[in-house]
């Protein structure tokens, strides 16, 4: 199952994407890599594609505490 932010298995284990990188943002990891390697990791060259790549990972850690507010809240609620 992937979405528009999501890479396969098979797309990351081609580009030899390590498992840690390998989460709800790895779809934008793989241009970002590509544009590194093509301008020889030049900070200003890629930035486009790193502001993607790094909003997505800003995006994702607050749906995820999000979640983990709603579970503690939830978990709180249980024990009253």
């Amino acid at each position: 199952m992937t979405s528009s932010t999501t890479a396969s298995q098979t797309e990351l284990k081609d580009a030899k994407v390590p498992l840690a990188w390998r989460d709800q943002c790895s779809a934008l990891l793989l241009p970002l890599n590509v544009c590194r390697k093509e301008k020889y990791y030049l900070p200003w060259e890629c930035e486009n594609e790193r502001h993607a790549y790094e909003k997505c990972q800003y995006d994702d850690y607050v749906r995820r505490m999000k979640q983990l507010s709603k579970q503690k809240a939830a978990s709180l609620e249980a024990e009253e």
